[in-house]
């Protein structure tokens, strides 16, 4: 049996609950649902990147990416991005924000499938991403 491994960047705090910001098993990665959070050091108060779903999300694809690498992958091993947005008026600017973002990543494989559904989130919060990756 392949062992289940924790993964936490260095951009990364302990999370506040018993879960890990990623975990790895044989050839699977699951990236669990990160926010906008800025890199903040052990014990310090997260902070969200801004107040705009452009911040936002610029940043919470930089931290679900952190998680990936730490796991071996990239974007181009992402099967499934899951977007959990507060306000569905957002949809269209997310759309373009994500387009963009991938065309800057380059990917060299087909994109990743995607779902996005609207949730409460914490004051302040107005995305979160999560991915599962399979390794080659």
């Amino acid at each position: 049996m392949t062992d289940k491994t924790a993964l936490t960047p260095a951009t990364h705090t302990t999370p506040p609950a018993k879960f890990s910001h990623g975990v790895k098993k044989g050839n699977l990665l699951q990236v669990a649902g990160q926010v906008g959070f800025l890199p903040a050091a052990e014990g310090q108060a997260p902070t969200p990147a801004g107040p705009t779903l452009r911040e936002q999300t610029l940043q919470t694809l930089a931290n679900v990416k952190a998680v990936l690498e730490e796991g071996g992958a990239s974007w181009d091993d992402a099967m499934m991005i899951r977007v959990y947005l507060t306000d569905v008026a957002h949809f269209a600017e997310l759309n373009e924000i994500y387009d963009a973002y991938f065309q800057e990543q380059g990917l060299k494989q087909a994109p990743a499938a995607r779902t996005t559904v609207y949730v409460g989130l914490p004051p302040g919060l107005l995305i979160e991403i999560d991915a599962l990756a399979v390794l080659s």
